[in-house]
């Protein structure tokens, strides 16, 4: 949605336009498909968009912790911790982060289909109310 592009091949983390550019010619450049074939080899996903929670500067960030701290140790799913947490399941993947610039917390949710990222949102708005925050309708 922002626009960057992560790679988690070769080097993680790495957030470059002309990097990611480089790495799709390569790719074009190696396959037999065309750039069109290979989009259409993509799977087709559900997910949410950015779903921006009013929480005060002084609380967004021990929201976040609160939330990384429920979820860390529970069966079936994947927790990473860089910058928020994101939590992935059978489902798909949530995420919840604090931004740097403004008194709101940040999520995003995706899925396989919209039965389950209606799970994922529900997930999500149950982890905002177990640490007293009513959150906005996700639609």
């Amino acid at each position: 949605m922002s626009g960057h592009v992560f790679f988690a091949h070769r080097y993680y983390g790495y957030d470059d336009a002309l990097y990611a550019a480089v790495r799709l010619i390569s790719v074009v450049g190696t396959s037999a498909l065309s750039l069109a074939e290979i989009r259409d080899t993509l799977p087709a996903l559900a997910n949410a968009p950015e779903l921006r929670i009013d929480c005060t500067e002084d609380r967004k960030f021990a929201v976040v912790e609160e939330v990384r701290a429920r979820v860390r140790d529970l069966p079936h799913l994947d927790v990473h911790e860089v910058d928020g947490v994101r939590v992935t399941s059978a489902d798909g993947w949530w995420l919840l982060r604090a931004s740097n610039t403004q008194a709101v917390l940040v999520g995003r949710c995706e899925a396989s289909d919209t039965d389950a990222l209606d799970r994922l949102k529900a997930a999500l708005a149950e982890q905002l109310r177990l640490s007293g925050l009513e959150p906005p309708d996700f639609g």
